[in-house]
């Protein structure tokens, strides 16, 4: 077992890297709402889905991004069409609707739309486009970071039909200190004690653990429950990109409509640099782990941990644990 860590960015690249770049696949955005009569018609996805797909005539490995705590799927829009232009299927349920779920409901949810998806999700596919869930990517963010963790680690109620590939967890975040945790617990502060046989790359934010200002109580990714814990629990193969100079919510898209959208950008602790180099940072790092663990196309993956500067936003630390 080898690790391999940069903790600072290196003056000039070494090797440039496309990945951070919208790739070369057309793609299209389709949403799915949930009919009144879903709960009758099993056709029907069990949550709304926000699906963005390559047009162009192939088989594509899928992910599936869950939003974070009281988020709409549709606030990553730009992420998620930037991971489907290299050649991905990128699905994001809505769990819930303005009334936050339960820790365990939102896991739950998670597990029928997976379940689902298997039988369903080709029906709403361009013509000649086909899944791939031999190649099934797992990721979320926030609190949807550690619903994935738990959908992983087997915490949902419903057996699932689909087996992961790959899991992602984007500035994930289990509660509001050690103390006081989200359900069910999957933190056990304990070196690599996930019980996870799969690939794991976990994306943290520099500014997530910092308040906003004096007047909030609370971080929204406070150390001893975010991704620092998560990677610390996460066994080889298994990688941790800190992207330091901004915060939790600087990957969703910009201006987000609506109150939810409005209260998105004013909770936590923003970076100061314009936020699409962020979201370029967290879609290149997703794409270069997925093409690394799905296609068997490391070049990308090796480049970003050797050379950190490669990014568009300041990476550091950046570990790299090989199985």
């Amino acid at each position: 077992m080898a690790l391999v860590e940069k903790s600072e960015s290196a003056a000039q690249p070494l090797v440039a890297t496309s990945v951070f770049d919208k790739g070369n696949f057309p793609f299209k955005c389709i949403t799915e709402e949930t009919p009144c009569s879903s709960c009758f018609d099993s056709s029907a996805p069990p949550k709304p889905l926000l699906i963005v797909t390559p047009t162009v005539t192939g088989t594509y490995p899928v992910i599936v991004l869950l939003h974070g705590f009281y988020l709409r799927n549709y606030f990553y829009q730009d992420i998620l069409q930037h991971i489907a232009s290299h050649g991905y299927i990128a699905v994001a349920p809505q769990l819930y609707g303005y009334v936050p779920s339960t820790g365990p409901e939102e896991i739950d949810s998670g597990a029928k739309v997976i379940n689902w998806l298997a039988k369903g999700l080709q029906s709403l596919l361009p013509e000649n486009v086909v899944p791939d869930f031999t190649k099934f990517a797992l990721s979320g963010h926030s609190r949807g970071g550690k619903a994935a963790f738990a959908l992983a680690l087997g915490h949902a109620k419903t057996a699932l039909s689909l087996k992961f590939s790959v899991l992602i967890g984007i500035d994930p975040v289990a509660g509001a200190n050690q103390h006081c945790r989200t359900r069910p617990h999957i933190l056990t502060y304990e070196p690599q004690s996930f019980n996870l046989s799969i690939p794991v790359t976990v994306i943290g934010t520099g500014l997530g653990p910092e308040k906003k200002n004096a007047c909030m109580s609370q971080p929204c990714a406070p150390n001893g429950v975010n991704h620092k814990e998560f990677f610390h629990e996460c066994k080889p193969p298994c990688a941790h990109f800190v992207v330091k100079d901004y915060g939790h919510m600087d990957m969703l898209d910009d201006d987000p409509p609506g109150l939810v959208g409005a209260l998105s950008g004013c909770m936590c602790k923003n970076g100061t640099g314009p936020k699409e180099l962020m979201r370029k940072t967290v879609g290149g790092i997703v794409v270069a782990f997925l093409k690394a663990y799905l296609n068997g196309e490391d070049e990308d993956l090796v480049a970003i941990v050797e050379d950190p500067a490669v990014s568009p936003a300041k990476l550091e630390p950046v570990e790299f644990i090989r199985a």
